[in-house]
């Protein structure tokens, strides 16, 4: 048989997440991707509580400031061009009220707090390597708000510097969660700002780092997940890249779902994933006339799917799901 890529061997966790355990995903697009769809599909789950993070420092800082539950004040702000910003946050947390900035950073930490404390699972993707200091500080940012270049120090971790911030911030997971297991990934995207070989260290770096940490903890405690070698490997053809050439392309977003959650969801919730999806796929029909008998026929049955999954998982949260088809005939 003709092979057409180099397939990457995938292993099923020997501890898998579902519909009735809380878990948490965190760091740079690749997490984003695949944690907003458990969420559409109505998992328990929490996103980037901080927004998108690419860096493994900015991302330990963040685990910490979550598990001190660290109260952001108005000392943790600054003010640019009408907007007030964190250097710990993504800049979706930005707003013109100072405010309402710490009013939403404070909320999600308290929320990411609780989710975290019983969480079963921690899914951390790094990005990049790189880093940016802010010079004023002395401290790593996790984004520069188009503040000038100038006024940061840009240089690439040590696989040393990544490993021994995260054996800190890992031994302090294990006292705050004994129960929690950590998946790490590395992002497929490349960060090509610095040039493609540049790309390529900062990733070996991370991917060193990864690798002695396992070495350190094992792993009954941290496991990998190969998003970085599926694209490279499984996906290699620039079908599979978005037109900058530089994401994946949304077929190999679906792709990496399916991996995933073959590889982390248990069965069961598999089964309720895949009729969810069937559910939000639905909501995007787009009738002639939405008054018709036949469309208002659609959306019932629809709706009647969604009260089986009720009555089968009484524990589901399908409200979301639900309101998309009610608000389509008026109820």
């Amino acid at each position: 048989m003709v092979k057409f890529n180099t397939p990457v061997a995938l292993n099923e966790s020997g501890t898998k997440i579902s519909y009735h355990t809380q878990s948490m995903m965190i760091g740079s697009c690749f997490s984003e991707n695949i944690g907003r769809n458990l969420q559409e599909c109505c998992m328990p789950i929490t996103v980037n509580p901080f927004g998108i993070l690419y860096n493994p420092s900015s991302i330990a800082n963040c685990l910490k400031h979550i598990i001190t539950q660290k109260k952001f004040t108005d000392q943790d702000l600054f003010e640019r061009e009408g907007l007030f910003h964190s250097f710990s946050h993504h800049s979706s947390f930005s707003n013109s009220n100072p405010q309402t900035v710490l009013d939403q950073i404070n909320n999600q930490s308290l929320e990411a707090y609780n989710r975290l404390k019983q969480a079963s699972h921690l899914f951390i993707t790094f990005g990049t390597a790189w880093v940016f200091e802010f010079k004023k500080l002395g401290a790593v940012v996790s984004n520069c708000h188009k503040l000038p270049a100038s006024e940061f120090d840009h240089y690439r971790l040590s696989v040393n510097q990544i490993k021994a911030e995260w054996i800190e911030i890992i031994d302090q997971l294990k006292a705050f969660n004994p129960n929690l297991h950590l998946v790490f990934t590395v992002s497929p995207i490349r960060h090509l700002q610095d040039g493609a070989h540049e790309n390529q260290l900062s990733k070996s770096s991370l991917l060193l780092a990864i690798d002695e940490l396992i070495k350190h903890f094992g792993n009954e405690l941290i496991s990998y997940f190969p998003a970085y070698e599926l694209q490279l490997d499984e996906l290699r053809d620039y079908r599979f890249y978005a037109n900058d050439m530089v994401h994946p392309s949304e077929l190999a977003l679906e792709y990496f779902r399916e991996k995933f959650s073959a590889v982390f969801l248990e069965k069961d919730s598999q089964q309720v994933k895949e009729a969810i999806e069937k559910l939000l796929q639905a909501a995007k029909h787009r009738p002639f006339n939405a008054s018709e008998k036949v469309y208002r026929d659609f959306i019932t049955l629809q709706l009647e799917k969604i009260n089986q999954l009720k009555i089968q998982y009484p524990h589901l949260e399908l409200g979301s799901v639900e309101k998309l088809f009610q608000e389509k005939i008026g109820i």
